[in-house]
């Protein structure tokens, strides 16, 4: 019986390395800290365990026995499908991993911008005693998610416990629980135009490019705050610079960005209504652990072809 090669190019924490190699003593791992490392054991893994952005079509070409690549992540728009899918390979993701840590980072930022912590943090800073500042609940406010797949399910969830409005929208419009109302993209500049916080988790598509740009701007409240937590293609960047400094939005937090790194000129750093956070909102000591609960699953499949793949991707889709 050959034994099956599990190669990772994604950089695995010491003590899960060691619970792998401990609980599945029949096949073969080869850790990794990059592609550039996995390289030179890529031509043997049946089994290939990737964040995602480091395949292209010649490393596709070279794995010749690899039949399941495990992206221990959600994103997908750097994953070479056609290469993939000429070859056959399975293809799996860890979606719904980040829903915890990335609804406690809205709620966290929608929190702040209502509370003024930027603000307050300065005039701290500042020694200055000012009770000036606006403050604002989330109790009673509306909440517009632009993706209610597993993180915009969760931040549901938590809105709900501020006795938050809240309207989702998805592809089919079809009921979620915890969210009041469903929307398609029909009905994107309705759900616009009512929220008091609009959250995007839209992922990098075609349809999503600049899906939010000046008509979009135009229809928000002047008191709207906007997150992006999904992927930086959704935002028109120029338009919402030049929609921030005709005064539209309360706030605006972004997380991802269309160019990352952000340059260091970039004015989104100095502006007053931005807050710049380095694609970060999904980080979590229990990321790694919850993406191999998904492996560990997934790899029960593998090896005994029983049971359904969980998060399995059409690579014609690339979801």
């Amino acid at each position: 019986m050959n034994i099956v090669i599990v190669v990772s190019s994604a950089k695995i924490r010491k003590d899960l390395r060691h619970y792998l190699t401990e609980k599945y003593t029949e096949l073969a791992f080869r850790f990794h800290t990059s592609m550039k490392e996995a390289e030179k054991d890529l031509t043997k893994a049946d089994i290939l365990i990737t964040y995602g952005e480091d395949l292209d079509d010649t490393l596709i070409s070279r794995a010749t026995n690899l039949k399941w690549i495990m992206v221990i992540s959600a994103g997908l728009d750097r994953m070479p499908f056609a290469a993939i899918e000429r070859q056959g390979i399975i293809v799996t993701n860890a979606r719904g991993i980040h829903a915890i840590p990335m609804a406690e980072y809205t709620l966290s930022m929608m929190l702040q911008t209502g509370r003024q912590m930027k603000t307050l943090i300065e005039n701290e800073r500042q020694k200055e005693w000012d009770r000036s500042p606006v403050m604002t609940e989330l109790h009673g406010k509306t909440i517009g998610i632009l993706g209610i797949g597993a993180i915009g399910k969760e931040i549901a969830r938590l809105a709900k416990a501020f006795n938050m409005t809240v309207i989702g929208l998805n592809r089919s419009g079809s009921p979620v629980e915890n969210v009041d109302h469903v929307v398609t993209i029909k009905g994107l500049n309705s759900l616009l135009e009512s929220s008091d916080f609009i959250v995007s988790v839209l992922p990098k598509l075609p349809e999503t490019d600049d899906i939010l740009r000046t008509p979009q701007f135009k229809v928000m409240k002047e008191t709207a705050v906007l997150i992006n937590i999904g992927r930086g293609n959704a935002i028109n960047e120029d338009a919402l610079l030049t929609a921030l400094d005709e005064g539209e939005f309360k706030h605006v937090v972004l997380d991802v960005f269309k160019e990352e790194p952000l340059p260091a000129n970039h004015p989104f750093w100095s502006h007053a209504k931005v807050t710049v956070t380095p694609h970060m909102s999904g980080i979590s000591p229990q990321y790694q652990p919850r993406a191999l609960d998904i492996f560990e699953h997934n790899l029960h499949v593998f090896l005994t072809s029983r049971g359904d793949y969980l998060n399995k991707i059409d690579p014609v889709k690339g979801y």
